[in-house]
């Protein structure tokens, strides 16, 4: 079986299931931030502050050590993960493997090449941005602190990065493929999902609403991905590596993760042409090289067909 979607037919598939499941997931998903709002409310006690403002980013990310913020925000996502594969194996019966790819195995060759391709790039906007803007930046490196983040950052950021692709382009999408039988569906659904999922980022009160078409394009690139690869390895490789070499590159104090980068943008941020410039020039560049290696055929299909399932699971 081919059709990465239709491979949701092979275990339990009815509509019930995956609305009591995903509410399972993101419930079990909120658990896993317990500790971190445990270890900031306890801070804030034990240095007499009120905790009065627990809900506050500003006050969630100035209460503790950078390092063990970036760790327990991460943690909650490893949790998540556990949800995931909770409910695909016990309330579907559903082989993990099937939410991952339609291949025999996993192929970290695919994981490899989505890190490669975004990381490179971001290095390299970075570097050409600090070498034309210097003042724009301030040099944070710290061996003792990049350390510690470089190991925290190298487990627990391609967890984070996983369990949102199995989340969002596994279990959404193929439960809204077998359910409505088409492909556009689950690719709009999950895609808006994923944006207004990052509504609650600093980055959205700072830059505005106007960001969210960094999201939600994000959301349509991982998605065409995911249907095109048949398959998460390309997305689940190029989220980690997006997230992973931002943290470890550069941080500002109004991005989501604010971490011992090697700098740190002290600009103001601006809207511009630089929001719509990823999604409408880079992003089309990343899924035409993606096509050429791995030779990506009948966009029209894979991308808008219907999804066939075997007449002994419709």
């Amino acid at each position: 079986m081919k059709d990465y979607i239709a491979l949701a037919s092979k275990g339990y598939h009815e509509w019930w299931r995956y609305l009591v499941g995903a509410f399972l997931i993101f419930i079990i998903w909120q658990v896993g931030s317990i500790p971190f709002l445990a270890a900031v409310t306890y801070k804030l006690m034990a240095e007499g502050n009120g905790i009065s403002e627990i809900g506050n980013y500003e006050v969630q990310m100035g209460t503790l050590d950078s390092n063990l913020t970036f760790f327990l925000m991460l943690f909650s996502f490893a949790v998540g993960f556990f949800g995931v594969w909770l409910i695909v194996r016990f309330l579907h019966n559903q082989k993990f493997k099937d939410l991952l790819t339609t291949r025999a195995k996993f192929d970290w060759k695919r994981v490899a090449f989505g890190f490669s391709i975004v990381g490179f790039f971001i290095v390299i906007m970075t570097i050409l941005d600090y070498v034309i803007n210097p003042d724009d930046y301030l040099w944070n490196f710290k061996w003792d602190q990049f350390i510690i983040l470089a190991i925290i950052g190298i487990i627990m950021v391609p967890i984070q990065a996983t369990f949102e692709e199995l989340y969002f382009r596994g279990y959404f999408m193929q439960g809204l493929g077998v359910i409505f039988k088409n492909r556009w569906l689950p690719l709009i659904a999950t895609s808006l999902g994923f944006g207004l999922l990052h509504l609650g980022n600093p980055e959205v009160g700072k830059l505005g609403y106007i960001i969210m078409v960094s999201y939600i394009g994000t959301g349509f690139l991982l998605g065409i991905m995911a249907l095109m690869d048949e398959g998460l390895e390309l997305s689940i490789g190029y989220h980690a590596g997006n997230n992973l070499i931002t943290a470890l590159l550069v941080t500002a104090d109004w991005t989501a993760f604010q971490t011992e980068s090697i700098l740190i943008y002290t600009e103001e941020p601006m809207v511009g042409f630089d929001v719509f410039f990823p999604v409408l020039i880079v992003y089309p560049i990343y899924l035409l090289v993606m096509a050429k290696v791995y030779k990506w055929k009948n966009w029209k299909s894979k991308l808008f067909g219907k999804v066939i399932l075997p007449e002994s699971t419709r």
